[in-house]
């Protein structure tokens, strides 16, 4: 069998505080320091990854999961959407600390 290779997320320890969901719905999107609804800021943050075609292989059963889940979109462009979420899922606790210490420091100026 084939040995697949995985990305350990770093450890990291600080003091920050751990964040519930009455955080996150609270949580305000900005590009370029100004507020932006979501849609705008999943635009924005779409518009700055380059694309790179590739060829990979994937299960018969996985391709026609997505194609069936895709309608007209693109069962492609779905796929890339799920790994997009998924390696963001990776880093967002580090993303999201790093975001709230940078408020807190706003606040406390």
């Amino acid at each position: 069998m084939k040995r697949t290779s995985t990305t350990k997320t770093p450890v990291i320890s600080d003091d920050a505080p751990k964040l519930g969901q009455k955080d996150f719905d609270r949580a305000k999107f900005r590009v370029a320091g100004k507020d932006i609804g979501r849609t705008g800021w999943q635009a924005a943050v779409r518009a700055r990854v380059e694309k790179k075609r590739i060829n990979i292989m994937l299960d018969t059963p996985i391709v026609a999961h997505f194609k069936s889940l895709a309608g007209e979109r693109g069962y492609q462009t779905l796929i890339n959407d799920t790994l997009r979420r998924a390696v963001e899922g990776e880093h967002i606790e580090a993303d999201l600390r790093r975001i709230v210490r940078e408020e807190l420091d706003k606040a406390a100026n």
